[in-house]
Parts: C-alpha cells; sequence; structure tokens
C-alpha cells in the first residue's frame, strides 16, 4: 500500500532547510560504504522491542519495532490498563496495559512512524525506504542524557537516512528525521517524502454515539486562531485531503480514539513549514476480512491513517539536513493534553462540540463534587439536584403559570365548544368569535411556561457530549455492578439480536435504560393533565411518551454516567409532584385578565384599523366589479352604433 502523492514540487513554497551543516559525528562509520557505492542495511528482519519510563508512571511505554521500514508496530501504555479493576493502571503485566498502536499485520502499509520517499525522492533509493532492512542501535542514557532507539539506512547512492526516537519526559517523545549527503553531490535539491504518525490507533469502546478511531489535522493561521479538519473510520471517501487553510502551517496532526491520541507537532515553525499537507486513507483490518471473507470488503475498513507530505532539503556532499517533530502518546485529559501542547486542547474541544462552554462548566462542577466525595457517580447526583435546585425558582414559577391557565380553560372550554357548535357552518366567523372569546377571558398560555426545559436542553446536550468523551469518567465505578461510568451498566452478558433498526443485538442487559424508562411513564402519570377533552391533543400526549421510550432505548447502549443524570432528574421531578407540591400546593386561583400594556393596546388598535381597510376595501372591489359590467354593456351598443 503505497502512501498518497503530496503536492507536485513547485505548488507550494520551498521549506528550509532544517539543520542543515556538518554530519553527525556518531554516523561518520558508514561514510566510507556510501563513498564506495554500497548499500548499508541489516541482515535480516528483526523485531526489536524497547521499554521507556518505570510501569505505572506517566510515559511508560512498551514498544515493539520492525527494521523492515524502521516502523513501529505497537505502543503500550504501562500506567493505563484495560481492565476495569486496575484502572490506574498499577499493574505491572504488560498483557492488560491499554494498546495505543496497534501492528496493523499487512506488509504494504508504511507502518507507524513510517518515512516514505514520494517521486521526487525515489531516485535516491533502489528499493522503497518502508520496505528496506534498516539497521539500528538502542539509545542508552550516556553523554546527552538520550533514551530511544535509532535506525539509519544507506540505500548504497551515497545518502544515508536516520530515524531517531527518544523519550523526552511525561508522555512526550522526539522523532527525529535525518538526510545526509555522504557522496552524491547530484542529489542535492528539495525532495519529497510522506511521514505517517500513527497507522493502526484501535478503538477503545465499542460506542454509536462516538465513532473512533479518528484522524485530524490541526493548521495554525496565527495569533492564536486554529483550523481543525477531521476524518473517521466509518467517513465515505477512502481517501482525501485535511485541507490546510491559506497562509497557514501545522500545528500538530495524528490519530485519537475515545480516550487516547499519538499526536505529532512542529516544535518550531520551520519544521512546521516543511509540513506541505495532510491527507487521510481508510485502510483495512486483515484480521477482520480473512475472519469474514463473504462481508462487503469495506465493512473491513476500520482504521483511517493520518499521512504528512514533507518537502526536505538534500544538501549539498559533507551535509545533513535533520527536522524534528514532538510526539504525545497518550490520554485526552484536556489538563495533560495543554501541559504537553496548549493547542492540543482544541481535541477535546473538538469531541464536545458546540456546547463546549456549558460542558466545561458541567465537568468544572463535576470535579468540584468529586473532590468533595471521592465518587464520579455521586458526584453526578449532586451535580444533577444542583441544576435542578437552580431551576426550581424557575419551574416553580412556569408550573404555577400553566396550572392557572389549565383551570382558566376548563372554565373557557365550553364557551369554546358552544362557538364551535354555532358556527360550524362559518370557519371565519369561528376563528373570530374564537379570538374573541380568548381576547376577553385572556385564556392565553403563559410565554415563560416553556423556559424552563429550554434552559435544561443545553445543560443536557452538554452533559451528553463531555461525559461521553471525559476521560475522568474512564473506568471510574459508582456501586453494584456499575463499574465503569463511561461505558453501560451491563448487568449480565445476554447476546440478544433484536434485529430492530437502532437495537439490533443486545448485547448486555443494561438496567439503568429500563429503569429510566419505568420513571419517564411514572413521571408522565403523576404530571398534571391538560383539561382539554381534544382527541388531537391526547394523540399527541402518547405521541410524546412514545417519543420519550424511544430515545431510552436510543441511549441504551450510552454512558452510565448520563442515564444516572436522567435517572435523577426524573426522579427530583416525581418526588417535586408527589411531595413538594403536596407540602406547598401550587396557588391556581385565576387572576384577573391584566389590563394590556400601552405597547399591546397599540397593536390591537392597528389590527383594527387594519380589518376595518381591508373590509372597505372589499366593499370598494365589489361596488367596482358591479359597475364596470354596466359599462361595459353600454360600450357594446356603443360599438354597434360605430359600425
Amino acid at each position: 500500500m503505497n502512501p498518497p502523492e503530496p503536492p507536485a514540487e513547485g505548488e507550494t513554497g520551498g521549506a528550509p532547510a532544517v539543520d542543515a551543516g556538518r554530519p553527525d559525528p556518531r554516523l561518520a562509520g558508514f561514510a566510507e560504504a556510501a563513498e564506495a557505492g554500497t548499500a548499508q542495511s541489516a541482515a535480516e528482519e528483526l523485531e526489536i522491542p524497547l521499554e521507556l519510563g518505570s510501569r505505572g508512571e506517566p510515559g511508560s511505554y512498551l514498544m515493539r519495532f520492525s527494521n523492515r521500514g524502521a516502523r513501529l508496530l505497537s505502543l503500550k501504555l504501562g500506567d493505563y490498563s484495560m481492565e476495569m479493576e486496575d484502572a490506574g493502571g498499577e499493574s505491572l503485566d504488560p498483557a492488560t496495559w491499554v494498546e495505543l498502536l496497534a501492528p496493523f499485520g499487512d506488509p504494504g502499509g508504511a507502518g507507524s512512524l513510517g518515512f516514505a520517499a514520494s517521486q521526487s525522492a525515489r531516485g535516491l533509493l533502489t528499493e522503497p525506504l518502508e520496505e528496506a532492512l534498516w539497521e539500528h542501535r538502542l539509545l542508552e542514557p550516556g553523554s546527552d542524557g538520550a533514551t530511544g532507539i535509532e535506525f539509519s539506512y544507506a540505500p548504497g547512492t551515497g545518502v544515508r537516512f536516520v530515524k531517531r526516537l527518544t523519550a523526552t519526559g511525561g508522555y512526550g517523545l522526539r522523532l527525529e528525521l535525518a538526510v545526509e549527503n555522504l557522496a552524491a553531490p547530484e542529489a542535492a535539491g528539495l525532495r519529497q517524502f510522506v511521514l505517517t504518525p500513527a497507522e493502526v490507533v484501535p478503538p477503545h469502546g465499542d460506542e454509536a454515539f462516538y465513532v473512533e478511531p479518528q484522524t485530524l489535522a490541526v493548521w495554525d493561521e496565527g495569533d492564536g486562531a486554529l483550523e481543525l479538519e477531521s476524518q473517521h473510520a466509518e467517513s465515505g471517501d477512502l481517501t482525501g485531503s485535511l485541507p490546510a487553510p491559506d497562509s497557514s502551517h501545522l500545528a500538530y496532526a495524528g490519530v485519537h480514539n475515545k480516550f487516547f491520541a499519538f499526536l505529532l507537532s512542529p516544535p518550531s515553525e520551520s519544521e512546521a513549514r516543511a509540513v506541505l499537507g495532510a491527507s487521510y486513507r481508510r485502510v483495512a483490518d486483515p484480521a477482520w476480512r480473512a475472519a469474514n471473507p463473504d462481508e462487503d470488503p469495506e465493512e473491513a475498513l476500520k482504521y483511517v491513517v493520518c499521512d504528512l507530505a514533507l518537502q526536505l532539503q538534500v544538501p549539498d556532499v559533507g551535509g545533513e539536513t535533520r527536522v524534528a517533530f514532538e510526539l504525545y502518546a497518550g490520554p485526552k485529559q484536556r489538563q495533560i493534553l495543554q501541559e504537553a501542547n496548549e493547542a492540543y486542547g482544541t481535541l477535546v474541544d473538538d469531541d464536545i462540540g458546540f456546547f463546549k462552554s456549558i460542558a466545561k462548566l458541567i465537568t468544572g462542577i463535576l470535579g468540584l463534587y468529586h473532590s468533595l466525595v471521592g465518587n464520579w457517580g455521586w458526584a453526578i447526583i449532586l451535580m444533577t439536584l444542583t441544576v435542578r435546585g437552580l431551576l426550581f425558582p424557575l419551574n416553580r414559577r412556569a408550573q404555577t403559570a400553566m396550572a392557572r391557565f389549565a383551570k382558566k380553560m376548563k372554565r373557557v372550554q365550553p364557551m369554546l365548544d358552544a362557538n364551535k357548535e354555532k358556527y360550524k357552518d362559518d370557519p371565519k366567523k369561528q376563528r373570530e368569535e374564537q379570538a374573541r372569546i380568548m381576547q376577553q377571558e385572556g385564556a392565553f398560555p403563559p410565554l415563560g411556561g416553556c423556559l424552563p426545559m429550554f434552559l435544561q436542553i443545553p445543560v443536557f446536550i452538554g452533559l451528553f457530549q463531555s461525559l461521553r468523551v471525559h476521560f475522568d469518567l474512564r473506568h471510574q465505578p459508582f456501586i453494584l455492578w456499575m463499574k465503569d461510568l463511561s461505558m453501560p451498566d451491563q448487568l449480565l452478558r445476554i447476546d440478544l439480536n433484536t434485529h430492530l433498526p437502532f437495537i439490533e443485538t443486545i448485547e448486555y442487559l443494561n438496567v439503568l435504560p429500563l429503569m429510566l424508562i419505568f420513571l419517564w411513564i411514572a413521571q408522565h402519570k403523576v404530571m398534571p393533565q391538560p383539561a382539554s377533552t381534544d382527541p388531537k391533543q391526547d394523540q399527541m400526549r402518547k405521541m410524546m411518551m412514545g417519543m420519550q421510550i424511544f430515545f431510552a432505548f436510543l441511549f441504551y447502549n450510552y454512558a452510565s454516567g448520563l442515564a444516572l443524570y436522567m435517572i435523577m432528574s426524573s426522579g427530583f421531578a416525581i418526588f417535586e409532584s408527589l411531595v413538594i407540591k403536596r407540602l406547598w400546593p401550587i396557588d391556581d386561583k385565576e387572576q384577573p385578565p391584566k389590563k394590556p400594556s400601552r405597547f399591546m393596546q397599540k397593536m390591537a388598535e392597528l389590527q383594527k384599523e387594519q380589518q376595518r381597510r381591508l373590509e372597505l376595501e372589499q366593499k370598494r372591489r365589489a361596488s367596482g366589479g358591479k359597475k364596470g359590467g354596466g359599462k361595459g354593456g353600454k360600450g357594446g351598443k356603443g360599438g354597434k352604433k360605430r359600425r
């Protein structure tokens, strides 16, 4: 699988050579062979393990490399576990560690940290960089303090390529790419390459509301303005660009899943200018394809990859061009991300979406309560009570207004029914009389009746978005069988195939959504019903009840933290109806119609004046039509006289 071609030379301004100068003295041992035109490569294909950092601490990695293409096959995080009972990563067993980069299994891929030559650079090679066997050496802490691995490859054309990966502390790594001209004066000039930061970032969970993995490129437009372009593994196109705005440079790019990310960023603008563009491509999972040979081949496209087009200066003989990139391999936790690179915060903002400001406020309140009670489930409950408590005065006022309106409508409804029967053959008169009765009785729905509901919508959406990707909820238990608030509660495995759209196979029995359906039905029963006996309104109430049940099933496989919020919110509403309203009944006494304001009086006068003018215009037209007909008759006689 060849990486996509970057833009042709000349379409974008050439990037300056970075760190060009004398060759690295550590590489001098290859000079004679390069000058003699012989290749320097490994004798056989090897897998090279590398462990960095201290297990259980940030920056603890277990990596596996292949010297074929100097690719990174896999990367595990030594401080995070896939086991729910080991959320903090205290286990020292690497078999349980989170695998951020997985082996692909397809030899045609360039691999994670893949470095490949585009058309303009292929003349420097005798075989593709991603297929060559590179030599390697492990870097131990020494005079420069570097710990990591270094690959080198001399194809025998007088140039040599070096790829070097070192730990920088925390979740940071440093990738250096070097092109050295040992004995090829004709090779000097701009050449283009393709760098693939991460090839396979496996999904962290199976959630319908969050497609993973996703790839992105974020472009710096200057003055702190960042433009994010992303694609996910289920996008319609197999390949495409992650376009850069005019006069921008790369801020960072990479691939991420629900909770973890592998990102690459240039440390300076000069290195960023070496990146000409970014593209994505969807790639198949060979193991899935082999296990499902009869399925649609497109179903095997489980992963998405980001490729960066690089333009590097091959120096004159004796010189070296070296570019460096910072890597982040760790959790998508806002504080940790922004400590590594302030721009990385846009990754979390993009996951949350439009209501990111509300989501930040909600997660801030959640964090405060968690610091007090030490459990995210109880923190969600306290936050729910806080939200309902803050909205209670508005709810109470709206409920009072609606109760008074309902009582008034109960009195006015017989008058409206009588009017409807009286003018059943004259719809226009029926509407006029109905408007007169409603105006006279002041029977209009209160404007603020729906305000509390509308105020809760942004809160609900903010919760929906933030709880979906809030890293702090990962593997966080509540009580009993609820072990992970970022996932469905999963009481037991049932594997029930419903053959229904949206639901399909029910893998686990999730209790919280079923509790939510019961509470929504109970809430519907205890809420005061409108006085109207209109069958259409009764049908509308039944449809609303059905929609609530549908949404409960739609959220069946959603995070249990959100279900917990909705359960507590509905429970509070039921408690309010059964207890608070009995202890503190709502005053539903009819209030005398308020005297219309001057503005409303003026509007009523204008409406009457407009109606009067309309009636006069209709009379004038009717009268003019009759006169016109008479003149037409006389005109006809006159015509005969002229003949």
